[in-house]
């Protein structure tokens, strides 16, 4: 879709306790691929996305500024979330997830390109970690993120220069 028609359609709202429903259930959808390769029955599963989803989340609350964890709406429907965090030197992006019928589409695309002219404005690099085997590694990169650093041994400190 292109960009021009995602402006009119999306936007996004301020995550509140009423989105965590929907923003665990956007994470389990992001983790079924690999909870299917385990011997874990339905209900195990379950328990397993409620604990990672609350130690993620409870994370993500703990160590960054949560005034920009936003809810992304398609025609006012929630699609996917994107946390962003604002420093000093730097817009870290915390964590962006759509839906999977809302991926490979542009939509990504869009949501950084906004980011983008928010960092230009302000002269700020744009920061994102990635699993080093995340296929979202390749839009990154796509969209001029180069490595900034190794964490460990599973993410990379991506970087995205004005």
């Amino acid at each position: 879709m292109p960009s021009n028609l995602w402006a009119n359609r999306v936007s996004q709202r301020t995550a509140m306790p009423s989105d965590i429903p929907f923003m665990r259930s956007l994470y389990a959808a992001t983790r079924a691929s690999e909870l299917a390769m385990t011997n874990f029955t339905e209900q195990e599963k379950q328990v397993f996305i409620e604990q990672q989803f609350n130690a993620q989340y409870a994370h993500y609350n703990q160590h960054y500024c949560s005034d920009f964890f936003n809810i992304i709406e398609l025609d006012g429907v929630a699609i996917g979330r994107l946390f962003v965090d604002y420093w000093q030197e730097e817009i870290r992006i915390v964590d962006i997830l759509l839906a999977t019928e809302f991926q490979n589409n542009g939509l990504g695309t869009f949501l950084f390109n906004d980011l983008f002219k928010q960092a230009k404005k302000v002269g700020k690099a744009v920061t994102i970690h990635v699993e080093q085997n995340n296929p979202a590694k390749r839009l990154y990169e796509r969209l001029g993120f180069s490595l900034k650093t190794k964490t460990n041994e599973v993410y990379l400190l991506m970087e995205w220069l004005p």
